[in-house]
């Protein structure tokens, strides 16, 4: 299916890192019509200002890549929070998707909606045949609530909202901050520090055994375009690289690259996590997308960025 480049598109959630990808990749394309709104004009967790904006713009097609995220402690200690915007800001949007007629809306989830010691790799039909991790439980619950909801909007109202599931992600604009962000912008903040202050050692959580698979958010964004234009008949489409190592080994890649030297000392009494998580992507892949960035590639311009902005 081609799409008009002209058509409006409502992209929720442009200035974080998974967003200000998507709106990168389709100004570079060509798309004429991209609608953004910062959280001081739009308040996603409003449902009538929320219905009321989408009433006015009416547009054609929706992305939701607005969420609140956060590493394992954010998750942890603010767990109602993570439940609750999570939970308000997709079901505003895709009710309202609904009742103003939009053609096709994708919602992004996470990887963390699986249960903790699902079979690995992960396949879709995995969803719900487990415990969940405790640390993210409730942004996870939100997350599965969002799929669970498009496929009934699907089923009850013939709506076409697919829901897009991304492995670990990790790019330009990522948090960095070590009290609120994801293992791999943390290790990179760690080992850079390291390497400006010559420490001798540097802390990692857990015992750096389990395993996590990563991908450049750029890869995310042209999935997102693709399934945008693609006629699929699933409604959850796992999105992965297939490309993972331990926490140990990430450390160590990392180091190489900094061409730091340094102890690495395991702080155990923090937790691990999920022991492994990688998508299974061969839907994805029958559909004819595939990852293409490498974990070098993407790991160059994630640091030159980091640096920029420093």
């Amino acid at each position: 299916m081609q799409i008009n480049k002209k058509k409006k598109i409502f992209l929720a959630g442009h200035n974080g890192m998974v967003g200000s990808a998507i709106l990168r990749l389709f100004k570079k394309k060509g798309y004429k019509n991209i609608i953004c709104k910062n959280r001081r004009s739009l308040d996603l967790l409003d449902q009538k200002k929320t219905l009321s904006f989408l009433k006015k713009t009416k547009p054609d097609f929706i992305i939701i890549a607005a969420a609140k995220v956060g590493g394992i402690l954010a998750n942890k200690k603010q767990k109602a929070k993570f439940i609750y915007e999570n939970l308000m800001i997709q079901t505003n949007l895709i009710h309202s998707a609904y009742l103003v007629g939009v053609k096709k809306l994708i919602f992004l989830g996470s990887s963390c909606i699986y249960p903790k010691f699902c079979e690995q790799p992960i396949l879709e039909n995995f969803l719900l045949s487990g415990k969940l991790e405790e640390t993210n439980d409730a942004y996870a619950i939100a997350k599965i609530a969002g799929v669970k909801m498009c496929e009934a909007y699907n089923k009850q109202y013939k709506t076409n909202f697919i829901c897009l599931m991304p492995t670990n992600l990790y790019g330009p604009k990522d948090n960095y901050d070590l009290n609120n962000s994801h293992f791999f912008p943390a290790l990179i903040s760690k080992i850079h520090d390291a390497k400006l202050k010559n420490k001798k050692s540097i802390t990692i959580w857990g015992n750096g055994t389990p395993k996590r698979e990563l991908m450049y958010v750029d890869d995310l964004a042209e999935a997102c375009e693709y399934f945008l234009k693609k006629k699929t008949k699933h409604s959850l489409i796992n999105i992965g690289s297939g490309e993972e190592k331990t926490i140990l080994n990430f450390s160590k890649f990392i180091m190489k690259n900094l061409d730091v030297k340094c102890k690495i000392i395991f702080d155990k009494k923090k937790p691990n996590g999920t022991p492994r998580k990688i998508l299974n992507s061969d839907l994805a892949k029958s559909y004819g997308w595939k990852s293409k960035i490498s974990l070098q590639e993407g790991f160059n311009l994630t640091y030159n960025s980091f640096l920029n902005n420093l």
